[in-house]
């Protein structure tokens, strides 16, 4: 049975953001390291979103030497489908087309998203 994945405040989603494009295990200065490039934040933070996302089961801690050593245990593909699934559910009532159309109309898809989604849709036809 699959567990459900809950959403993550977005500074604790920054930090798996990190280990997802990082390598396997990282320490936390490679995960400060990278974080800087978007926003820079205190040693000290980035140890207590660690010990936050280790209790919720996203990250699991190996101590290597003198170094804490920090790796995904959700993968970036489950935690987009879980979130995606309840955004879809939530605020477009399942539609896909009402989201769709939302991003449209707000002129946020051009002539080469709606040539990828038609290729995606066809893709999936032609699998089911």
């Amino acid at each position: 049975m699959r567990r459900k994945i809950q959403k993550l405040p977005d500074s604790e989603l920054d930090v798996m953001i990190a280990l997802w494009n990082g390598h396997g295990e990282m320490t936390r200065s490679e995960i400060e390291d990278f974080m800087k490039r978007k926003k820079k934040l205190a040693p000290t933070t980035i140890l207590t979103l660690l010990s936050r996302l280790e209790k919720k089961k996203f990250v699991s801690v190996k101590k290597e030497g003198k170094a804490n050593l920090y790796r995904a245990l959700v993968t970036q593909e489950q935690y987009q489908q879980q979130e995606g699934k309840h955004v879809l559910e939530k605020l477009y009532g399942n539609s896909l087309k009402n989201f769709v159309a939302t991003l449209y109309q707000g002129k946020q898809i051009d002539q080469s998203d709606i040539e990828e989604l038609e290729a995606f849709l066809q893709e999936l036809e032609k699998d089911q």
